[in-house]
């Protein structure tokens, strides 16, 4: 489905696109290639070609495809693409200083040294 409406500037035409519930891809077509990209920048759509319908954005692979809104479900092509098949975890392990008392100190002697410790450290600048 295209839609082609009549506009008086770029202000009403972004206004309209951008009113409707859904935003898969939309296209700008001008003269003027850095006004086209202006144009584009303010459209809530998921891809936007410029002087073209689809295929632009379609074929680059490497750029994230999907919609915006209502609109497709998530991204494909590109690593956005690929972060829909993974789960981010993080995994660490204290390796310098542990991070409670030693052995044989106690909760409140541990908490003393490491206060000292730690104006010592901003006495110093120390980070």
């Amino acid at each position: 489905v295209v839609a082609v409406y009549r506009f008086t500037d770029e202000d009403e035409v972004v206004e309209r696109a951008n009113a409707t519930p859904y935003g898969l891809n939309a296209s700008v077509w001008t003269r003027d290639g850095r006004r086209g990209h202006a144009v584009a920048a303010r459209l809530r759509t998921g891809t936007v070609n410029i002087n073209e319908g689809y295929a632009p954005a379609y074929g680059s692979v490497q750029s994230p495809m999907g919609g915006m809104k209502d609109s497709g479900l998530g991204r494909r092509h590109g690593s956005e693409g690929i972060l829909k098949y993974t789960e981010a975890q993080t995994v660490s392990q204290q390796r310098v200083m542990p991070m409670g008392p030693a052995f044989g100190m106690d909760d409140e002697k541990y908490a003393a040294l490491m206060n000292r410790s730690l104006r010592l450290m901003k006495v110093f600048r120390l980070r």
